[in-house]
């Protein structure tokens, strides 16, 4: 199944690159600054929240800097937010082109976590002004990031398939899932550490969260230096691999039945 996606991939990588270049010049039209929001939004967003949750409510990060530890995990976070928003919603914005011409109805979930790959990618230099800013300085294992960023799109994916398939047939989907990410947002340790949370359910259930095993493993890397230990490789992976193919296989069931729900 992922072969194929691949293989489709690049078969229809013209369509794909129209379909991004598009999204861009809608995301940035008659904006002053255009893309360098993609590196101010979330330098932004860093301040408001440091200024929240460290100067008025006291959270900090041990041993390290609290706004590498921050941005760390908003860049992840966003990347996930932002893109599994508008896979989710891919399939129904673009119900017109889908009647008029034959197209693969997954390039367009899958269009959409590349569009937010390519300014997550932009994201990474403001992240790394942080790292160097605050002295966190660099280390040999930041060549294993890439790792984690492919896990992370993988995973994106995934719920993009399952979120544009389900969204097809439950359009009160767009209001809900926006209650589930504020949910999600609150459950993965981005803005407090989470062994400020006694052992126990909630402390189990946030450990089962996938986006905390990515996080967690960008932070192992970037605040302390080391070398991610070999579970959390497997548990990034696997996590990664089972969501992209279940969304996969859930999409290619159901995509023959969109065209009844115009």
């Amino acid at each position: 199944m992922i072969a194929a996606l691949a293989q489709s991939a690049r078969k229809y990588g013209f369509l794909l690159s129209q379909l991004i270049s598009r999204d861009f010049k809608v995301k940035y039209k008659r904006s002053a600054l255009g893309m360098l929001w993609s590196l101010l939004y979330p330098v932004l967003m860093m301040c408001v929240m440091a200024v929240v949750f460290r100067g008025v409510f006291r959270f900090s990060a041990p041993g390290v800097s609290y706004l590498a530890y921050l941005m760390t995990g908003l860049t992840l976070f966003n990347y996930f937010s932002e893109a599994s928003n508008l896979a989710m919603s891919s399939v129904v914005a673009n119900f017109s082109l889908i009647n008029k011409v034959y197209l693969p109805k997954y390039v367009f979930p899958l269009e959409k976590c590349l569009f937010v790959g390519i300014n997550f990618l932009l994201t990474l230099l403001p992240l790394y002004a942080v790292i160097l800013l605050t002295g966190t300085g660099l280390c040999w294992q930041h060549l294993l990031l890439p790792f984690d960023y492919l896990c992370l799109l993988g995973f994106t994916l995934g719920m993009g398939f399952l979120l544009s398939a389900a969204a097809v047939f439950l359009r009160d989907l767009f209001y809900i899932y926006g209650i589930v990410l504020t949910v999600w947002t609150y459950l993965t340790p981005i803005i407090y550490d989470i062994r400020m949370i006694e052992s126990g359910t909630l402390a189990a259930l946030m450990k089962r969260n996938p986006l905390y095993h990515y996080i967690l493993f960008a932070r192992t890397i970037v605040l302390f230096h080391e070398t991610p230990a070999p579970r959390q490789f497997l548990v990034c992976a696997l996590s990664a691999l089972c969501v992209l193919l279940g969304g996969a296989l859930l999409f290619r069931a159901k995509q023959d039945r969109f065209i009844y729900y115009v």
